[in-house]
C-alpha cells in the first residue's frame, strides 16, 4: 500500500497501522528516508535514532501478528526538542555545557506516555540554547531553517520541533513553551501549536529555562491530532512538582459540539498595534468566519510582557548560576549576555513582578466573565531571514528577538491554554493566529480550531520538496 506523508496526520498513520492498512516498518522506514533526504538543509535534528526506531517499529508489526492490540499512536514517528529527557542520551538543552553530562537513566513523563501509546521516538531536535530565545540560530549546532524558504527562520525556541513538523520529517513532536517558544515556531512554520495551562502536562524529565513559565506542548499537522496528543500527556504526575491534580477532561470527544453559543472577541488595544498589517487581516479572517465582531482590551498586557522578560531573566539566570561563573566562554553569546544581565536584576524587581502577576491574572479572569474565547495575532510578521537583527514595523525599528513574543508573552505570563492555528494563505509565507480561554479550557479552544478547520480558514501549510531541500 502506497502513502504519502505530506498528506497524512497522526492519527491517519496510526489508524492506518491498526487497520494493517500500513506496516509500522514502512512508515518508519519511509520517515527515516525524509530525514535523510531533508535535514541537512533544514537542521531540525540534533540527535537521531535510527536503529531504535526502525527496532521498535519492526516489534510493533511482530506483536500486531501475535495478536496484540498496538495503543492509540500505533507506529507514529515523532520527535522532541532536545531538552527532553530520553533514556541513553545526554539532555544537551541546545548548549555545548551539557554535552559532558551523563546520558538521563529515564524517559521524560511525556515521552514515556507516548510510547505507552505506540508512538515510535526517531530523535530530539534543535533549540534555541536552554530555550532562551525565539529563532533556533544555535551557536553550537547551527540554525534551523524555515521549510516554506530556507533563507527564513523557523522560529523559536522551539524552532526544530516546528520545521520538523512543517517539513513533513514527522507528523508530531514536542516543544517547550515560556513566552511563546511553541506559539512562535508554529506560527512562521505553518503549523499548528498548543500551550497548554501551566501544570496541565508533566514537565518531568524536561530541562527548565523558567519555572514558573515552562510549559510543554505539541506541534501537530491537524487539530485532531493535538486533541488526541493532549489527551493522552494530560494526568498527575508526582515527578512534577507543579503538575496540577485537575482530573484529566478528554478533548477529543468535544471536538465537533457547536460553537454558535460561545462568545468570542478580538483583543483590541496593544494586540492590535506594534505588528505588520497582514497579521492583523489574519485575525479578522478567523473572526469572520466565527461571526466574531465583540472586541475586549486586557489590561497592562504590555506591562504583563515586561514583568515576563524580568521573571524569565532572573530565573533563568539563576538556574545557570554556577556555569556562568565558572566557562562563560562556553555559552552562545546571545544566551549569555541575557543570562549577565538577568543575575544582575535586583530581587526587589523580581518581587514586584510576581506581584503584578498575580494582579493581572485577576484583571484577566475578570475578562473571561465577559467572554468565552479571545482571539489575538501569534507573531508580528512572518519568518524573517536568517542572521536578521532588527525589524521595521510602521517605520519603527525594534530588535526582532524579543518583539518575535511582543503577542505571547502576556499569556504565557499568566498560564492561559492558547493555541496557534496557521492561517491558510496559499502561495504566502504562514502566519499564525492565538486562540485563548480561561485556565483548564483547552476542550473550548480545540473545539474553536475544530471549526475554523472544517470551514477552510485555517489549515497547515505543507511545504514541497523543492522548498524542503
Amino acid at each position: 500500500m502506497t502513502f504519502d506523508l505530506d498528506y497524512l496526520d497522526a492519527v491517519a498513520i496510526a489508524r492506518g497501522v491498526r487497520n494493517q492498512q500500513y506496516r509500522a516498518q514502512e512508515i518508519m522506514e519511509a520517515t527515516l528516508n525524509r530525514i535523510d533526504r531533508h535535514n541537512r538543509a533544514l537542521n531540525c535534528f540534533t540527535t537521531l535514532l535510527a536503529e531504535e526506531a526502525l527496532e521498535r517499529a519492526k516489534a510493533l508489526d511482530r506483536g500486531m501478528e501475535r495478536g496484540e492490540r498496538p495503543g492509540t499512536l500505533a507506529g507514529v514517528p515523532f520527535a522532541v526538542k532536545n531538552l527532553f529527557d530520553i533514556a541513553g542520551v545526554t539532555t544537551v538543552a541546545g548548549s555545548k555545557i551539557h554535552r559532558s553530562h551523563p546520558p538521563a537513566r529515564q524517559d521524560a513523563t511525556a515521552i514515556a506516555r507516548l510510547k505507552r501509546a505506540g508512538a515510535i521516538l526517531v530523535g530530539a531536535l534543535n533549540m534555541d540554547e536552554y530555550a532562551y530565545g525565539f529563532v533556533t540560530e544555535n551557536a553550537h549546532y547551527g540554525p534551523t531553517h524555515n521549510p516554506h524558504d530556507l533563507t527564513r527562520i523557523a522560529g523559536g525556541s522551539s524552532g526544530g520541533s516546528a520545521a520538523a513538523v512543517a517539513g513533513g520529517l514527522v507528523p508530531f513532536s514536542l516543544g517547550s513553551d515560556t513566552n511563546g517558544s511553541i506559539r512562535v515556531p508554529a506560527a512562521l512554520c505553518g503549523v499548528y501549536g498548543l500551550k497548554p495551562t501551566y501544570g496541565r502536562l508533566s514537565r518531568a524529565g524536561v530541562k527548565l529555562f523558567s519555572s514558573s513559565l515552562d510549559h510543554i506542548g505539541p506541534f501537530c499537522r491537524s487539530v485532531r491530532d493535538l486533541a488526541t496528543l493532549f489527551d493522552i500527556l494530560q494526568g498527575e504526575d508526582p515527578l512534577d512538582p507543579v503538575c496540577c491534580t485537575v482530573p484529566p477532561e478528554p478533548c477529543l470527544p468535544q471536538l465537533h459540539q457547536q460553537t454558535q453559543s460561545l462568545r468570542i472577541a478580538i483583543a483590541d488595544d496593544y494586540f492590535t498595534q506594534g505588528g505588520e498589517p497582514e497579521v492583523f487581516e489574519a485575525v479578522e479572517k478567523v473572526a469572520q468566519a466565527l461571526g466574531a465582531t465583540q472586541r475586549v482590551s486586557l489590561p497592562e498586557a504590555a506591562r504583563a510582557r515586561e514583568a515576563a522578560y524580568l521573571i524569565t531573566a532572573s530565573e533563568g539566570a539563576n538556574l545557570h548560576l554556577s556555569d556562568l561563573k565558572r566557562s562563560p566562554q562556553d555559552f552562545d553569546p546571545a544566551t549569555r549576555d541575557r543570562f549577565f544581565a538577568g543575575a544582575m536584576i535586583p530581587a526587589q524587581w523580581y518581587l514586584n513582578a510576581q506581584r503584578f502577576r498575580r494582579w493581572y491574572r485577576d484583571r484577566i479572569r475578570e475578562v473571561f466573565r465577559q467572554v468565552d474565547v479571545i482571539l489575538a495575532p501569534t507573531t508580528p510578521c512572518v519568518a524573517t531571514p536568517i542572521g536578521q537583527t532588527t525589524l521595521n514595523i510602521q517605520g519603527e525599528e525594534v530588535l526582532l528577538r524579543p518583539n518575535l513574543g511582543r503577542y505571547t508573552q502576556p499569556l504565557s505570563f499568566i498560564g492561559l491554554p492558547v493555541v496557534s492555528v496557521p492561517v491558510h494563505r496559499p502561495h504566502q509565507l504562514p502566519i499564525g493566529v492565538q486562540i485563548m480561554a480561561a485556565p483548564y479550557n483547552e476542550a473550548l479552544i480545540l473545539r474553536v480550531a475544530t471549526f475554523l478547520e472544517a470551514q477552510g480558514a485555517i489549515d497547515i501549510s505543507v511545504a514541497s520538496s523543492q522548498e524542503k531541500t
